[in-house]
């Protein structure tokens, strides 16, 4: 008995950061329910503001430590590896990343076309209008923000902004009635607040291929900067987490006061809430860790449970982003993942991979269509899943960002971009969980690449020990190198 009584105590020591995490969530829904039904009247903003601005501090605090981790972790994991393990690791993620997102969306597809939560037309869904703020904008055009983006023009910039295309009205030629063509507009490029995340890790990846490139002597200086660097902010990151129960306590209480209507959720709107729910339930837990066992021949059990913490960060902060340093600590800590593949693997995930977000993206279009009564082809549908799917790799991993891409795929199939405002009353709730799908959808696929890279790995510490051993220090090249060297 008392062995039964160490071994429980030494499970909750060692889970005991999950459990207040998961408890906050509890607490936070709970609370929020008492202080909505206690007040005579409506919560203003400001109240809001106030109970939210525990959570707001802890926000701020993750979202401070990203630039610095995902930097300096794609560095340093790029940089430590040979130029041709790099390579193979960067493909199997993309490849991993192209086949789940793709999946996602094909699932959504299925179950919007099965379920139909939009059959029965507008007059039925009694959803309150919601007044959206939208920009004008093409396909093509947020495509093309995408690669620009990719490419940032200041390094230190893109920290701070990205690139958007603006288009500007105009009246038709010898005429004072205004344009309606979106492709006569005139073009504006601006500049918006909001980390250029993907251009960081363009720029991360580039310099990390760069070091393997120049001598030992001469790359271990900055390497080692980087290296430090990444260590000290994954210590800063441990500081920040044990505050995440009572930081996302007050995330989920406010949101919960700021819900406008439980009717809206529970009424029609809630059939199209369970479809996208159940889709991102399938996708997430039986779909992805059905392929980490397939590929690893492991039980995704207890890997998927060892991301308890980060899957508690990411429904209370909504943000893949954010979530990103409890994600990689949960990797390397709880399930031993090599830091060289997460380190590398979950920031670009991170900013490219939305299973989550692709799959809400084709449902919600499809949905609208099937409300505003609009027939869709088997072309309507194919361009849904493809625009979805480029959609989520634009799609920031920031609250909401989903919202903003929506406008995108609802062009492909002709609808306006106010139907959003069909979906807006419970996307607040659905982006946390395409949040954990996304969160998931990633620590997976670095448990999938490591295991597939694992004989590369043992042969990078192979070489590293003969480099050790060497008197002059001087890096030991693999063949690919020496080959490419030689040419």
């Amino acid at each position: 008995m008392p062995k039964l009584k160490s071994k429980q105590q030494q499970c909750i020591q060692h889970n005991l950061l999950t459990i207040v995490t998961v408890a906050g969530v509890a607490g936070g829904v709970v609370l929020g329910f008492i202080l909505r039904g206690s007040a005579s009247t409506p919560w203003t903003k400001r109240q809001i503001m106030y109970v939210s601005f525990l959570g707001d501090l802890f926000l701020r605090m993750l979202k401070m430590m990203i630039i610095p981790l995902l930097v300096c972790s794609i560095v340093q994991a790029v940089g430590t590896l040979d130029l041709s393990l790099s390579k193979k690791i960067g493909l199997r993620a993309i490849g991993y990343y192209v086949a789940t997102t793709s999946l996602a969306v094909i699932q959504g597809i299925l179950w919007v076309v099965l379920v139909q939560p939009g059959v029965g037309g507008e007059d039925d869904l009694n959803v309150p209008k919601v007044k959206v703020a939208s920009r004008n904008v093409t396909t093509v055009d947020t495509l093309l923000d995408l690669l620009r983006n990719l490419f940032p023009p200041n390094i230190i910039q893109a920290t701070i902004f990205q690139s958007r295309t603006v288009l500007v009205p105009t009246t038709k030629p010898n005429s004072t009635e205004p344009e309606t063509d979106l492709y006569k507009w005139e073009i504006k490029d601006e500049w918006t607040e909001g980390s250029n995340v993907l251009g960081l890790v363009m720029f991360a990846v580039v310099l990390g291929i760069t070091l393997t490139r120049m001598e030992e002597h001469a790359r271990r200086p900055l390497l080692n900067v980087f290296s430090s660097m990444s260590d000290a902010a994954m210590i800063i990151t441990n500081w920040i987490i044990w505050l995440s129960p009572f930081g996302i306590l007050f995330l989920v209480s406010s949101k919960m006061i700021e819900m406008q209507s439980l009717a809206v959720i529970v009424g029609k709107l809630g059939f199209y809430f369970l479809t996208v729910l159940m889709g991102l339930f399938c996708h997430g837990f039986i779909l992805l860790p059905a392929m980490y066992m397939f590929f690893t021949k492991k039980s995704p059990i207890r890997f998927v449970s060892n991301m308890s913490q980060a899957i508690a960060t990411a429904f209370g902060t909504a943000s893949s982003n954010a979530s990103l340093p409890v994600s990689m600590r949960c990797l390397e800590e709880d399930n031993g993942v090599d830091p060289r593949v997460s380190r590398f693997v979950m920031p670009i995930g991170a900013t490219i991979n939305m299973d989550g977000t692709a799959l809400y993206e084709a449902v919600a279009a499809i949905f609208i269509a099937q409300v505003r009564q609009v027939p869709l082809s088997f072309g309507d549908v194919l361009a849904v899943s493809v625009t979805a799917t480029f959609a989520s790799i634009g799609a920031a991993g920031i609250p909401q960002a989903g919202l903003v891409t929506m406008v995108m795929v609802l062009d492909t199939v002709g609808l306006p971009a106010e139907d959003i405002t069909l979906i807006i009353a419970v996307d607040w709730l659905l982006d946390r969980f395409r949040t954990v799908a996304n969160v998931l959808g990633d620590a997976l696929g670095a448990g999938i690449v490591e295991h597939l890279s694992k004989d590369e790995l043992e042969r990078m510490d192979q070489i590293a020990a003969a480099a050790a051993d060497r008197p002059n220090g001087d890096k030991v090249r693999s063949d690919d190198e020496w080959n490419t060297t030689s040419m």
